[in-house]
């Protein structure tokens, strides 16, 4: 008996302990039950936070990509006037002159550079298109039909799809 009696002394004397220290059973029991809530709580505010930065990093690459875009139509814009005058001065001189196959070498030589880069012409047959083309002028011409593209007056250029400069044509009314 002295055995369950020692027993039931330190049973007593861990109660008295609890209650000394103010911790209450049930405390004792949720306490699980509150490290897991903690747990859940951190664990989805952990992936909140991941995600925003997945989402973050994927629009900064969206963004470094568009204003890498918009670098190069705004430079292609700007070089396009040089181009232009590469043409005209090609086109004023006679083909045997020297000159002209200067201009003619360079003009090209901007042709591979803006091919490279992704830059293209656009194309001028067939019927005109607002959305790429500027109509400048109209004729009535029997060797085409209404709205079709008779001359291009200057060549137009896109890059990915965005239109850089449209084409000026002249359209057959």
């Amino acid at each position: 008996m002295s055995e369950e009696n020692e027993k039931d002394e330190d049973l007593q004397n861990l109660e008295d302990i609890g209650d000394k220290e103010g911790v209450d059973d049930l405390e004792i029991l949720d306490a699980p039950e509150q490290e897991e809530d903690k747990t859940k709580e951190l664990t989805d505010k952990l992936q909140r936070t991941m995600a925003e930065f997945d989402n973050f990093r994927k629009r900064t690459m969206k963004e470094k990509i568009s204003m890498y875009d918009d670098g190069v139509r705004d430079t292609i814009d700007s070089l396009l006037p040089v181009i232009d005058n590469f043409t005209r001065a090609a086109k004023s001189l006679d083909e045997k002159d020297d000159v002209h196959k200067g201009i003619i070498m360079i003009y090209k030589q901007f042709e591979n550079i803006m091919e490279q880069i992704g830059i293209e012409k656009i194309d001028v047959s067939g019927e005109f298109d607002p959305n790429i083309h500027n109509a400048v002028s109209t004729e009535d011409n029997a060797n085409f039909k209404s709205g079709e593209i008779i001359e291009e007056l200057q060549q137009g250029y896109k890059y990915k799809e965005k239109i850089i400069r449209h084409s000026y044509v002249k359209v057959a009314n």
